[in-house]
Formats: structure tokens, sequence, C-alpha cells
């Protein structure tokens, strides 16, 4: 199948192309054409978006859930509702993300999500593509664990990690672990050999125990200040080091809900825009009304914006596609670099950038189509529109 797109621009990566044509073949760019304005007024193309900008398919490496569902219910209806639901908010891929539970109900989850990962990339859906599992707890400090239940837990350990490996079939991608745990540092080091992304979170580490998780193997930080250690300027703590190790990849929560606007403006002189990565920590609430919901067995109270359980914090009802206007609007961003923090950067991180983050001849086709204002107007996966 061929088709074509015109838009007003198309931001990739550090490349901006004016008055784009793209030709799709197969679920694949074939061609990328700079027209000039006279032959953009008349093109014809399959799509014709004259005033909009296509961008790389948002990527959610953090996310629990939307559209009522849980990732934790980990069975078709439920990830057919949080495709279609994320699509729709320019998201084509993104990592379903556990919340600690009983072992047995984990387990459960992790075989769930892997049948349903595999059979996914095996067919051709409309909705937002699951690429992988985000382990999040058990692994978790008692002192930061937010709204993971205390009870449940547990000290790292190789052998437990490897029977949730094994009940995941192996689609474990990215784990958010303690790094001060004892047993830690041994864990990331043989979660990182079987290729998974090691996260430092839920964490009340200081630096020299937040050095020895990145020595280990681990890359990246989980929702950056939030259920980590304060920076003091004595005793500076995981949140500083974050903002130190340039080299290190950061999460950031962008709902003003989680971190004020004034600590994403220091957040984003202090690092490196490559390691920036947008996420939303969604629950089943996100496009629903306020009310009651579940994370994994928690119950969630859900009232203008801010989920809480118990008083504390509890994911956010946040969008991919308001968390890159948020940002803009926030620090004066660019497009440019808010998309790559939707985009590019999580696709890096995870090793999936051959298919995703960029609009290149030659990757699949898929593309958010944004307004002026950077809101959504569709998305396409492989070629194909994922919101019609």
């Amino acid at each position: 199948m061929i088709s074509t797109i015109a838009a007003r621009r198309l931001i990739s990566s550090d490349s901006v192309v004016e008055y784009p044509l793209l030709r799709i073949e197969d679920g694949r760019i074939s061609q990328i054409e700079s027209l000039n304005a006279a032959n953009h007024e008349r093109v014809q193309a399959t799509y014709n978006f004259r005033e909009a900008t296509l961008v790389p398919a948002y990527v959610d490496i953090h996310i629990h859930g939307c559209a009522g569902h849980d990732v934790m219910e980990a069975d078709p209806p439920a990830l057919n509702a949080i495709g279609s639901y994320l699509s729709s908010r320019g998201v084509g891929a993104y990592f379903p993300t556990t919340v600690t539970s009983p072992k047995d109900e984990t387990l459960r989850a992790l075989a769930g999500l892997a049948t349903e990962i595999k059979r996914r990339t095996e067919t051709i859906d409309y909705g937002a593509t699951p690429l992988g599992i985000h382990l999040e707890g058990p692994f978790l400090s008692h002192l930061k664990r937010g709204v993971h239940t205390e009870a449940l837990l547990e000290a790292p350990a190789v052998s437990l990690f490897d029977r949730f490996w094994q009940a995941a079939e192996g689609q474990i991608c990215l784990m958010t672990i303690a790094p001060e745990l004892p047993g830690a540092t041994e864990l990331i080091a043989h979660a990182t050999a079987l290729g998974v992304r090691c996260s430092m979170g839920h964490s009340d580490a200081r630096v020299c125990e937040a050095e020895a998780g990145f020595s280990a193997g681990a890359r990246s930080a989980t929702h950056t200040f939030n259920a980590m250690r304060a920076i003091d300027h004595r005793e500076p703590g995981l949140a500083a080091y974050v903002l130190d190790k340039q080299s290190l990849f950061a999460e950031i929560i962008c709902d003003g809900i989680h971190v004020d606007p004034l600590v994403v403006r220091l957040f984003l002189k202090a690092k490196d825009k490559d390691r920036v990565i947008l996420v939303t920590d969604g629950m089943s609430a996100t496009g629903m009304p306020d009310g009651t919901y579940m994370l994994g067995d928690m119950k969630v109270e859900v009232h203008n914006g801010r989920c809480t359980s118990n008083g504390t914090l509890a994911g956010s009802v946040l969008t991919l596609d308001r968390g890159v206007q948020n940002l803009i609007d926030f620090t004066d961003a660019s497009l440019s670099m808010a998309v790559a923090a939707a985009s590019h950067n999580p696709s890096r991180l995870m090793g999936i950038d051959e298919n995703w983050g960029s609009l290149e001849v030659g990757r699949a086709a898929n593309i958010t189509v944004l307004s002026p204002s950077a809101q959504v107007m569709q998305t396409f996966l492989a070629g194909r529109s994922a919101t019609a």
C-alpha cells in the first residue's frame, strides 16, 4: 500500500523540513520531499495537513493505565482500550508499567502482558503498541515507596527477578530499583546483562549509592524528584546526582502537580536535553471523570487532576501530548526539544530507535500530527491512521 502525507513542516531529532511531502510504502517512509510554498498549496496527497507539523509518534515508558483500565488487568479488552486511547493522544508505543503487588498477582500480570505484547507484534492493530514491560516494584525503598504497599516490597534478589523474567517470557525491558538496597547492585548488573534497562527510583540513595547503581549498569532515573531523596547542600542525594550525571537519562512528570514548574525549569537548565524523558505515570483514571479508581489493588481518589491514595500522590492523569505542551509552557522549550523528550529520547534509552523516535527515509512511518498549538490532530502507526 502506498500513501502520501503533506504538512507545513516536519520535525525529527534535530532536523526540520519545510513543506514536507512524505511517501509511505508498506508502512515505511520511502521518500521525504521538501516542497516550495507554491507547490505545497496545490499538492495532491492522501492526507493533507496544510498548517500542521509532523513529528515522531510519542513513546511513554512509564504508564500504569488509562481509559478506565489498569495494565495489571493484562488482558485483551484492557490493552485494546489503553492502546486506542493512547493513540488518540499521539502515543504510538508504550511500556505497560506494573505496581508492587502480591507475587502471584505480579506473576499473573507479567504472563498476561507478555502474551499480549507478543500477539500485538504479530498483528496489525490500530492503537498504541505495547513494546515491553516496565517493572516498577517490588525492589523499592521503604522510605520512598510512595503508594506502593510497604508489606509487599522485597529485597532485591536475582532469584525473584528471574521468576518475574520467566513469567514475562523475557519481555521485561525496564526496571525501577532503589540502588541503595542490599543486593541492588548485583541485581542491576544481572538484569543489565539480560538487556533490561535499569532505572533508579523510589530511592533514598546518597550520591555514592547512586554512583554504585550507575557503575552496575543503571542508565536512567524514575520520575525525577518524586519518591527520591531531596536535594540537600550537604547530602545531595539521588536527585542531585541525576542533575549532575549528564549521561544518565531522567524521567520527569510534567503536569505541574508532581513537580513545580519552577523546578522543571531548573531541571531543564541542569540536564542534558538529549537525556530528558517526558513520562505520564498515568493511571486508569486518565481520560475519565473525577472519582475513585484502582492502581493495582489500591483505591485512588481523583479530583481536579490530582490522584491520591491516603493523601499520597498515586500516579497521574497526565497525557503525553499535554506533557509536551506543559514543558513548552513551563520552560519556553522549543517544540523540537519537547517532542524529542517524548519520542527520540525514550526511544534511545530503550534501544528501539530503529523504528521509533525519528522520521527518516527507511524508518517505520510512526507519525503524530500536531496543530500549531501542539495539539494532536492524528496519529499514524506504520503508515496507517490510528485515530481515524
